[in-house]
Formats: C-alpha cells, sequence, structure tokens
C-alpha cells in the first residue's frame, strides 16, 4: 500500500520522473529522506552515493516497489494511477533475481508479457522484439542455456535484454556495473548509447560511471538518503579510521527484509 501525503504534486508534461519530499522507511529504519527530483524525458541520469546512501531504496521507491511517503509520478500520472506499466524497463540487481530452470530465452521473453493478452501465444512481434534484444546484447548462441548457467556478466545482459524487449520509454537500472568485466561494460555501455540516440530516458543506480561517464546528462547524488545539491561529490571525503557508512549514515536495501514486488516482472525479494 503507498502511503502519500496531502501535498499536491504538480508534474512537468516533459517530465519522465517526478517525486517531492519523499521518505522511505523499512522495518521503521529510515532509509530515503526528503528525496525531490525531476528527471526530464530523454535524460540520461545517475543515482549515485556510497554503500548505504539509499539509492536502490529510491529507484524501487520511484517506480511504486516499496511503500513510501511523499508524491511520485511517472509521466506525468500519479504514481498510485500509474497503468501502464509497459513503458518501465527495469532491470533489478542480478543477485536479486529468482529464477530457477528459465532459459535465456524465457527471462527475456517474460519482459513481453505486459503487451499481450494472457494465455495469448508470442505473437510476430514478440518473436521479433525477444530475438533483436538477444541480438542487441550479443547472446543469440545462448538463448537457450539455463539463465542459473550462464556467468554474472552474460546474466547481466540477459537483464538488459529483458529491458530491452518491453520496448519501454523509460529504462530503469540498478547497479548494472556491479560484478561484470570490462568487456561487458563496453557492450553495455553501447547498449544505452543506442538508446539515448532514440530518446530513451535512462536512470541508472551505479556507485561510480565507469563506462557510462559520456553518456550521463546528470548526477543526483545521495547521502544518507537526502538528495545532495548539485555539485556534491560521494568520493569528496576521505575517512581513514572508520568506513563510509559510519561517516555518512544508512542501510542498504539488502540488510532489510523487502517486500514480495510485482509490477516490474520478475519478482526480486
Amino acid at each position: 500500500m503507498l502511503l502519500t501525503t496531502p501535498t499536491a504534486l504538480v508534474a512537468s508534461p516533459a517530465a519522465a520522473v517526478t517525486a517531492a519530499s519523499v521518505d522511505v522507511a523499512l522495518n521503521g529504519v529510515p532509509i530515503v529522506r526528503g528525496a525531490s527530483l525531476d528527471i526530464a524525458g530523454g535524460e540520461v541520469v545517475a543515482i549515485l552515493g556510497n554503500n548505504g546512501s539509499g539509492k536502490t531504496t529510491l529507484m524501487r521507491a520511484l517506480l511504486g516497489l516499496i511503500p513510501h511517503r511523499g508524491d511520485i509520478s511517472l509521466f506525468g500520472t500519479p504514481l498510485e494511477e500509474f497503468r501502464d506499466w509497459v513503458r518501465i524497463g527495469y532491470v533489478p540487481q542480478r543477485g536479486s533475481i529468482l529464477v530457477q530452470q528459465a532459459t535465456a530465452r524465457e527471462v527475456v521473453a517474460s519482459g513481453r508479457l505486459g503487451r499481450r493478452r494472457p494465455f495469448l501465444p508470442e505473437s510476430a512481434a514478440d518473436r521479433a522484439a525477444i530475438a533483436e534484444a538477444l541480438a542487441e546484447v550479443g547472446l543469440t548462441d545462448r538463448a537457450r542455456y539455463p539463465f542459473v548457467r550462464l556467468s554474472g556478466g552474460q546474466q547481466q545482459r540477459i537483464l538488459i535484454a529483458r529491458a530491452l524487449a518491453t520496448g519501454a520509454d523509460l529504462m530503469a537500472w540498478d547497479e548494472p556495473l556491479a560484478g561484470v568485466d570490462r568487456r561487458t561494460q563496453e557492450l553495455l555501455a553501447g547498449v544505452a548509447a543506442r538508446l539515448k540516440a532514440k530518446g530513451t530516458t535512462i536512470v541508472m543506480v551505479l556507485h561510480e560511471l565507469g563506462c557510462f561517464r559520456d553518456l550521463i546528462d546528470r548526477s543526483i547524488v545521495l547521502a544518507d538518503g537526502r538528495v545532495m545539491p548539485p555539485g556534491y561529490s560521494h568520493h569528496d571525503h576521505d575517512h581513514p579510521d572508520h568506513d563510509h557508512r559510519t561517516a555518512h549514515g544508512g542501510h542498504e536495501v539488502a540488510e532489510i527484509e523487502p517486500p514480495r514486488t510485482h509490477r516490474t516482472g520478475l519478482d526480486v525479494g
């Protein structure tokens, strides 16, 4: 159940994502505090921050995957009224995906489920989108492999392909570079560049800009769950005697038992 404050949110018609005074507390622990932001259509935006700063929690709140207070709008529609989920291509952290015996192609094909009526077979358009997405990430030859037997980098590419198969207007990628090799990073940068050229909005949770540096239009930096003013760098401060979490606070979302999710595809949790 989404909890909202009485404050009305006025979203720009051109905004893909708008948030005002968003708070998230999981199991009573404050994770995101008063976050406000606007992401315009066609922008490529990085959500940056140290470990425990609330990056993943903020992204999940923006997509309605966890309870929040405050106001969020997607494509000008209040989140609680938003139903057009095929416009969202969500790539959760690879380690949170619960997949048993699905093949790589089946994982990618699940991205098309929102575009057809239940129980109907794949259409020619579905098959074409799946094939194109697999080719885009260079894994056509792995289509019949069990997802769990792929390498970490290949699994990440399959999850990106799943998002591509949706034909979404907004891509939301959570830590796409975590645990992948340089070749995979370069491939994902190429995918992102082509999406940007088509005008797709991309929001990525990142610890470092890495291979996406030249593609990022703007960064939103979080510290202790708060959106920092422009110009703030989450690596500005060194703490030789203790870690960043001790200095800045916060919790990893993985430390808090999350609710089950369902709105944007594969179960994560």
